[in-house]
């Protein structure tokens, strides 16, 4: 998700069929396959609340609330919804800062886009420690972003203190997606210290690589933790407007793996 507006220079594609490394070369080193019953593990999840967020969104982000967040028949089920309440709409945003973290690796997570114009989700990296200073200088990596506007792109981005939204230097590439909001897609990175590939259905769509200048371009030398979450409305998922009869709605995840090299 993005710290401020930003315009993005939208290229889309057809994910070509160059595959990421073969999985004999990766080693599982934490997963979460949800395949208990009620709120998420709490040793692996915490839930990142605020009431106003960045982007002028709309919704208010929960704390361990199952009508927000629930593990069941398999899936965590992350869920925004319109209220009558003191907040018109509320949703999750988990995290796994300071229960899990990362610095290379192989990420993926299979899932199931929410559907509807308004709806902003995603699946994304940052930074632990902010050792290089506060966004964008400690880096972000968007491994997937969806607005409902949208309905057939997916994107994927980088966030350093050269390359961001703010000075018009981000960079980001958006792909064609089938069917993100009925079928389940697998989202991912391959990162190691000369390049970070997103990865969508194991197929490589996107690269960045370590230029060697430095962390202006290159933050991604530290630890990083993962976020899933739904947003509502702001500055680009908002840009359309919020179809209001689209509420219940749920991003399903199948599963969560982080693997290292063997």
């Amino acid at each position: 998700m993005k710290f401020f507006l930003f315009t993005i220079i939208f290229l889309c594609i057809i994910p070509c069929k160059i595959f990421s490394q073969s999985s004999s070369q990766w080693k599982l080193i934490w997963h979460d396959e949800f395949n208990h019953k009620g709120l998420p593990d709490s040793s692996k999840w915490s839930y990142d609340v605020r009431d106003k967020w960045f982007n002028n969104e709309l919704q208010y982000y929960t704390d361990a609330d199952t009508g927000n967040a629930i593990v069941r028949n398999g899936f965590l089920y992350i869920k925004a919804l319109k209220t009558t309440g003191k907040h018109l709409y509320t949703s999750a945003r988990l995290v796994t800062k300071n229960k899990a973290d990362w610095m290379n690796g192989k990420i993926e997570v299979r899932a199931q886009l929410p559907a509807g114009r308004g709806l902003w989700p995603a699946i994304w990296m940052l930074s632990t420690d902010d050792d290089y200073g506060n966004w964008p200088k400690s880096g972000e990596i968007d491994i997937m972003e969806n607005v409902g506007f949208k309905p057939d792109s997916i994107f994927c981005s980088i966030h350093t203190e050269a390359f961001n939204h703010v000075i018009g230097t981000q960079k980001t590439k958006g792909i064609k997606i089938i069917n993100p909001y009925t079928s389940f897609h697998i989202y991912g990175i391959e990162w190691d210290q000369q390049k970070i590939n997103f990865l969508l259905d194991d197929s490589i769509v996107f690269s960045y690589s370590n230029s060697g200048n430095g962390y202006k371009e290159w933050p991604f030398d530290k630890r990083f933790y993962l976020i899933l979450n739904i947003a509502v409305g702001g500055n680009w998922g908002g840009q359309k407007g919020i179809d209001e009869n689209i509420f219940p709605a749920t991003m399903l995840v199948d599963y969560v793996r982080v693997y290292k090299k063997k």
